[in-house]
This record gives C-alpha cells, sequence and structure tokens, in this order.
C-alpha cells in the first residue's frame, strides 16, 4: 500500500484541498501539521523551503497545483477525459492568479502584515473578486451539472469551495452577491465523505 504523508502547517490554508481530497477517496495518510513556532526547524527539510509538501512513499513532491493534480488523477477527481482534465488544471492554475490578485489583502487581513484591510478588501479584493465569481459563476451556469468540469466533483470544485469557506470566515458575505457560487458551495460540502470530515477537522482560523 502506498504511504501518504503531507506536510503542512497547522490551518488550513494551501494543504487544505490535498486533505479533502484524502478525505474523498477514503485513502489513509499522515497529516503532518506543523506550527509557526517548530516551522524553523521544519523548513530545511522541505525542498525550495516551504509546504505543503506531499510524501509518496518517501519521495517528496513541493508546490500546491502539482500536489493537487497528483491527488486528483490518483483518486479520480481530475476529470474523467482529456480535455476535463485540462479544464480543471486551468481552473487550479486560475486560482494561482487570483491569489496573487489579492494577496496584499489577505495578508493584511490576517495579521501576516500591517495595513488597512478595510481599504485594501475595497480596492483589491472586491475587484478580484468579483472577476474571478462571476467567471466561475458563468463556468457553473454553462456547465449545467453543479460541478466546474464534467458531472462530478474534482479538485477544481474543492478549490472553490474551501476559498469562499475561507473567506466567510474573513469577510462574513463574501459571496452573498454569487447564487449560484453559494449553491455550488452547500453542493460540494454535503458531499457525504466531505460533510464528515468537515465535522471532525482540527480547527485552524484559516
Amino acid at each position: 500500500m502506498v504511504h501518504y504523508k503531507l506536510h503542512y502547517f497547522a490551518l488550513y490554508g494551501r494543504g487544505e484541498p490535498a486533505r479533502q481530497l484524502f478525505a474523498l477517496a477514503g485513502q489513509p495518510y499522515e497529516d503532518v501539521r506543523i506550527s509557526m513556532e517548530d516551522w524553523p526547524k521544519h523548513k530545511a527539510e522541505m525542498p525550495y523551503g516551504q509546504v505543503p509538501v506531499l510524501e509518496v512513499d518517501g519521495e517528496f513532491l513541493p508546490q500546491s497545483n502539482a500536489i493537487y493534480r497528483f491527488l486528483g488523477r490518483q483518486f479520480g477527481y481530475a476529470g474523467e477525459t482529456e480535455i476535463e482534465a485540462a479544464q480543471v488544471d486551468m481552473i487550479g492554475d486560475l486560482f494561482q492568479d487570483y491569489f496573487n490578485e489579492y494577496r496584499e489583502y489577505f495578508t493584511v487581513a490576517v495579521g501576516f502584515t500591517q495595513g488597512d484591510k478595510e481599504f485594501l478588501f475595497n480596492s483589491v479584493m472586491v475587484p478580484a473578486r468579483n472577476k474571478m465569481l462571476r467567471y466561475l459563476s458563468n463556468i457553473l451556469r454553462s456547465n449545467g451539472t453543479g460541478f466546474l468540469v464534467g458531472k462530478s466533483v474534482t479538485y477544481a470544485d474543492l478549490l472553490l469551495s474551501i476559498h469562499t469557506a475561507g473567506m466567510e470566515g474573513i469577510a462574513p458575505g463574501f459571496s452573498n452577491d454569487f447564487p449560484r457560487i453559494l449553491e455550488h458551495r452547500e453542493r460540494i460540502e454535503s458531499i457525504p465523505q466531505l460533510k464528515e470530515y468537515l465535522a471532525h477537522r482540527p480547527f485552524a482560523p484559516f
């Protein structure tokens, strides 16, 4: 049996899509949650000095999107055809571009840096959110299945539901103007494996 070990902070963040993929698949794994205090001791052990890192039978795989793609394909959550796989990967890459657009707001909102949170929300987060969620709402409407790609859940759906759930904790009402996005999150979080996982996962602030 393959032994999986996921290294990430004791946060949701970029580790959460991998954790939810393991939950969906019912796949046992070792969830190594690193505290901020302990991170300096572990940093040198990680490729590129960053996390998340997935260990697969002792082989280290860094980079968030590479991890999501790998696990999605291993467990069957990366699209059913080559074009669907490409569409799922596209949305994964799009989320990285989106994060780069709102990073300045996010780092202030969670206390990593100093700044005017309200000003940055309105000037940075709102334009990025509106562009992204409108685009994904249009994809949901066009696809017509309740999922972003194909007829079943993929890791692209997890990226969206995790993002909107996390942002609700930082900016309540974050998705209220996007009913398809709200419906999508409810649908994904109602999947039995995820519902069970979400009910029992360790709390994290973001």
